[in-house]
């Protein structure tokens, strides 16, 4: 399966964001916290270069709560603020607030030495498709101010929102990057759902990531199904549609049915908290990132300062 996936609206948001981005003080970055780093934008690096950068783990709830702690850590330590949230209950959004204001402390200290009081930090939510980007606004704002979905592209422009009398938040299109040179990352993308279903292999999506639950996660499937794991992926299947009751006309099993259940229970977190990377696994990748990182201030020691 070969994942490549830049719709044409995508190219004119990111030359929007450009222009954007000249008017903002932080950038904040949704990701999933089930797959830290293939959710994660490497083109915003360069876009919000010189700019505040807070990344939010959304979904933690649905992760493995280890790997997520080493996560937390790998992005304070390139320089990101940091913090956990779950958008669609609400956990942790509170202390993004003040997340904020520490990402920006500098440039609130800049305008009270210029006299400049009461202003706003103005800051840009960025992510790719189907990370929780609008589900968080929402909860953050504490209304329904934006539209909100489970398939990618729901937000189609940009808004600006009115959070309170300390921030404003300009919403954007969730973005993907042109190219996936790593298919590893674009498949971890297709599991949550940031690439439309209609255009991928729902079956063979499904093996892939049986073959994942079974070695990482073995007892996740078999937990949830009620049957037992067989040693390959195929197999599984056949295990799942059979459990599921998963037929066509004429008796046979309609797989297509049962990868369809894997890959909805798993983006739901129905299979339990699972993730699908770990830091050490992108070493290699890592310099979409070098050069990139943002200073951080040193209040916190857990907060360290990466030289550009």
């Amino acid at each position: 399966m070969h994942f490549q996936w830049y719709p044409g609206h995508m190219t004119k948001a990111r030359r929007q964001m450009q222009e954007d981005i000249k008017v903002i003080d932080v950038v904040i970055e949704l990701v999933d916290a089930r797959m830290p780093y293939s959710s994660k934008n490497p083109d915003i690096d360069d876009l919000a270069r010189n700019k505040s950068r807070i990344i939010l783990l959304n979904k933690s709830d649905m992760a493995d709560q280890e790997k997520t702690a080493l996560w937390k850590n790998y992005y304070e330590k390139k320089g990101f603020f940091t913090a956990l949230v779950n958008s669609k209950t609400g956990s942790g959004v509170k202390a993004v607030n003040d997340v904020i204001q520490k990402a920006c402390r500098e440039k609130l200290e800049r305008d009270r030495k210029r006299g400049i009081l009461n202003r706003p930090i103005r800051a840009m939510i960025v992510g790719i498709p189907n990370v929780g980007k609008s589900t968080f606004i929402n909860s953050f704002a504490g209304k329904a101010c934006t539209k909100t979905g489970n398939k990618p592209g729901v937000t189609k422009g940009k808004q600006w929102i009115k959070l309170n009398k300390n921030v404003e938040l300009l919403d954007t299109p969730g973005i993907l990057w042109p190219k996936f040179e790593d298919q590893a990352v674009g498949m971890r993308i297709a599991f949550i759902g940031s690439i439309n279903d209609d255009i991928l292999n729902p079956r063979e999506l499904a093996l892939k990531l049986i073959e994942f639950l079974l070695k990482e996660y073995p007892g996740a499937l078999a937990g949830r199904y009620g049957m037992e794991e067989r040693e390959n992926a195929p197999d599984t299947l056949i295990e799942i549609a059979k459990k599921r009751a998963c037929l066509l006309k004429g008796g046979e099993y309609d797989y297509d049915k049962a990868a369809g259940f894997v890959l909805d229970d798993f983006r739901n977190g129905r299979l339990g908290r699972i993730t699908l990377e770990i830091p050490e696994m992108i070493s290699g990748a890592e310099t979409a990132l070098d050069g990139k990182e943002q200073n951080r201030t040193e209040e916190n020691p857990s907060e360290a300062v990466s030289e550009p």
